[in-house]
């Protein structure tokens, strides 16, 4: 845990509190939350269903990006009272108006990685 008034964390707070895409990046970063909002983007998902359908994800890593999503109003979590318990995933009213933004970073991860392996090929056959 950062201290409040480290350097650090009173830069971070100075860089969120100005720009947009930084606050944005911060709720939406890191290696499994895209993957998470992706599948949670087509359906509400069961737990079981979400932590199959994300190859190589942890139990601990599912659920702590799971509570992050939710603490931040983006998932939503339902616990059904039955036995045995059934948890569902959905996003938010908030986390439905990220759909076109999570498409467009969708869209421009796939041509940036199409033009890159072009790059890469011409590289290849030019040595």
């Amino acid at each position: 845990m950062r201290k409040e008034n480290s350097t650090n964390a009173l830069n971070e707070k100075q860089i969120l509190d100005s720009c947009g895409m930084a606050y944005s990046l911060s709720i939406l970063g890191g290696r499994w939350k895209p993957a998470i909002l992706c599948n949670l983007a087509h359906q509400k998902m069961r737990y079981s269903d979400l932590k199959n359908s994300i190859v190589n994800i942890s139990e601990r890593m599912l659920i702590a990006q799971l509570r992050e999503l939710e603490t931040d109003k983006i998932v939503k979590r339902t616990v059904y009272p039955v036995v045995p318990p059934r948890v569902e995933y959905e996003l938010t009213e908030l986390g439905e108006t990220m759909k076109p933004v999570l498409k467009a970073m969708s869209d421009w991860g796939n041509l940036h990685r199409n033009i890159t392996k072009e790059d890469k090929e011409l590289l290849e056959v030019s040595f």
